[in-house]
């Protein structure tokens, strides 16, 4: 079953003395979150824990969740760090140029001109486009997550195609 859960947020600290704890949506949209009924939780001790929701709320962009046996500031702490993950099978079916960060991590990136860059390590949500963290030879590269610079994500061969614009990679003798 591990192999179908995707990552879809990241418990980030807690909020007041009742067991809150600020969920961090990896796709920046709540809705998802602010949805469930029950949730796995992977520890950074690689622990999993699957929760009941008790109360769920919006605060601040985040998503404050209460989970069952974790009413208490001193029994969720050390939930903080943990990811929030949901059987692919229960996510809502998106638009075909769309994905969920789980699907994408971890997959090759190439450059229509020079191939390979790296590998996608993380996305930042921002207010106008997520933006691909690329690692790789050349070092850390940022790829806003738009139709201009990608061109095809290939799931099943584990790739994103690019059309990187000049300056957005340091060249060889820049280096």
């Amino acid at each position: 079953m591990a192999e179908s859960l995707l990552e879809i947020g990241n418990i980030v600290g807690t909020h007041g003395l009742r067991g809150d704890l600020k969920v961090r949506s990896k796709s920046g949209d709540s809705d998802l979150l602010m949805s469930l009924q029950e949730i796995c939780l992977s520890r950074p001790n690689g622990d999993m824990l699957t929760l009941g929701v008790m109360r769920r709320v919006l605060h601040k962009g985040q998503v404050l969740m209460r989970f069952q046996g974790y009413e208490a500031i001193n029994l969720a702490e050390p939930l903080v760090g943990s990811r929030v993950l949901l059987d692919e099978q229960l996510l809502p079916d998106l638009k075909d140029d769309e994905y969920y960060w789980g699907q994408l991590k971890g997959l090759q990136v190439d450059d229509r001109e020079r191939g390979r860059v790296g590998q996608l390590e993380e996305i930042l949500s921002t207010a106008a486009h997520d933006t691909y963290v690329v690692e790789g030879p050349l070092g850390e590269i940022l790829i806003p997550a738009v139709q201009q610079f990608v061109l095809d994500v290939d799931l099943e061969g584990g790739v994103i195609h690019v059309d990187l614009p000049e300056g957005l990679i340091p060249e060889k003798n820049d280096l």
